[in-house]
C-alpha cells in the first residue's frame, strides 16, 4: 500500500483542490460546474482566513487525492465553536485506501483538540457508502430535521 499522509491544505494545493472539488461538485452531485474563479477564491479564502474553516487533504506520493472541509460556526446550546464538516470527498482512483476514514479522523481530532462543541454533517439518503463510513467512525443519527430553502 502506498503511504497517505492528511495535512492541513496550503496554498501551493490551489490547483489540486479546485480539480477535486470540481470532480466532486460535477461529477459526484452532478452540479453545475463552478466559475473556476470563484471556488479558488473560496479555497484561498480558507487559507487566509482559518477563523471561518479549514481544508484537510489527502496525498498519496506528493498527489492531492482528497479532502474535507470544516466550516466553523457556534453553538449557543453548548457555548462554545462548532463544525461543520461540509465536505468530504476521494477520487475514484485513491477510494479503497482509507482516505475518507483517515481525512474524517483528522477532523474530528481537531475539532476535539481545540475544544469544539461537535462536528456535524448530512449525507444524502441513498449514499449508503458514506454512511457505512460515518457509522464506522461512531458517527449517529440525530433526531433533528435539516430544512433548506433557497
Amino acid at each position: 500500500m502506498m503511504e497517505l499522509t492528511i495535512r492541513k491544505a496550503e496554498e501551493g494545493d490551489i490547483s489540486e483542490l479546485y480539480n477535486l472539488m470540481t470532480q466532486y461538485i460535477v461529477g459526484f452531485y452532478k452540479k453545475p460546474e463552478p466559475n473556476e474563479a470563484d471556488l479558488k477564491k473560496l479555497i484561498q479564502h480558507l487559507q487566509e482566513h482559518p477563523e471561518s474553516g479549514i481544508q484537510f487533504v489527502a496525498e498519496i506520493e506528493e498527489e492531492v487525492v482528497g479532502f474535507a472541509t470544516l466550516y466553523f460556526t457556534f453553538s449557543t446550546l453548548q457555548v462554545k465553536r462548532a463544525a461543520i464538516l461540509n465536505d468530504l470527498f476521494v477520487s475514484a482512483g485513491a477510494r479503497g485506501q482509507k482516505a475518507g476514514e483517515q481525512l474524517f479522523a483528522k477532523c474530528l481530532a481537531y475539532i476535539r483538540e481545540n475544544d469544539f462543541a461537535y462536528m456535524t454533517w448530512e449525507t444524502a439518503k441513498d449514499n449508503d457508502v458514506a454512511q457505512s463510513l460515518y457509522n464506522k467512525m461512531g458517527g449517529m443519527q440525530t433526531d433533528w430535521m435539516v430544512y433548506e430553502i433557497e
